[in-house]
């Protein structure tokens, strides 16, 4: 939690923030809310998507020489970890076993 304080007579303001204790990694599940339609323009409901099973990485908890980094892209198991709600985002905290794979960029070969 940061604060900043000025003077006494001035607003003191807070942020609040979601960090991972032990072993876990908290994941980014906010999408693009754009629609998605077929090519008949049929309009496809959230509900009828299939889930991405990769996400960025927003925080790491206690984890010595994890092998990713916030901001990195990951790829988890399909049924793992605990959706959250926090201040109108959607986050996914995960155990750091349950990540299959960093992505990367590389070169075309």
């Amino acid at each position: 939690m940061k604060t900043k304080i000025i003077n006494k007579h001035q607003k003191i303001n807070k942020m609040k923030e979601l960090q991972p204790l032990n072993e876990n990694v908290l994941l980014d599940l906010n999408d693009d809310k754009a629609e998605q339609k077929t090519a008949s323009g049929i309009i496809i409901p959230d509900s009828a998507k299939e889930k991405p099973q990769y996400a960025k990485v927003l925080a790491i908890g206690n984890i010595e020489n994890p092998g990713i980094s916030v901001g990195d892209m990951v790829v988890y198991k399909k049924f793992s970890g605990t959706e959250l709600e926090f201040e109108d985002n959607k986050y996914l905290m995960i155990p750091y076993a349950d990540l299959l794979a960093k992505i990367v960029e590389t070169d075309e070969i």
